[in-house]
């Protein structure tokens, strides 16, 4: 899976680099609309943006599955579980020290896809509200 992984984006690196694969967006879109505060953007609703996407129809059945499950393990290792992780550490701060004002910081990919920091908060009866920039706090 490893050596598959590492052939794939490599794969992907060339055709970005040959100019025959677009990202379908670009960091100023990404930061356009984070700063708008507009985090159900069809940016922020995929955890792919996140990950290589190792996935295409191209492949052999055999190595859509290994493509499939490398996706699955990276989605579940790097983002939900990272944000359920920073989430929860939040949730215990707050809970800790309930008389302080804290202020938290995270990188746009924290919001990003399914189950964001975010998430994991409104699910535990937090309230959340975006701050847009150039804002007073």
């Amino acid at each position: 899976q490893v050596v598959f992984a590492l052939n794939q984006t490599l794969l992907q690196q060339e055709s970005l680099r040959a100019g025959s694969f677009q990202i379908p967006y670009t960091t100023e879109d990404l930061i356009k609309h984070y700063n708008c505060g507009d985090l159900s953007s069809i940016i922020f609703n995929h955890d792919a943006s996140q990950v290589p996407n190792f996935i295409n129809a191209t492949l052999p059945a055999h190595e859509r599955i290994t493509a499939q499950e490398i996706d699955s393990y990276f989605r579940q290792e790097l983002i939900y579980k990272r944000n359920e992780r920073m989430g929860r550490r939040v949730k215990d701060l707050l809970e800790e020290y309930p008389d302080k004002s804290f202020f938290f910081a995270f990188g746009a990919g924290h919001f990003m896809g399914n189950n964001t920091v975010i998430d994991v908060l409104r699910r535990e009866g937090y309230e959340v509200e975006h701050t847009p920039a150039g804002q007073a706090i």
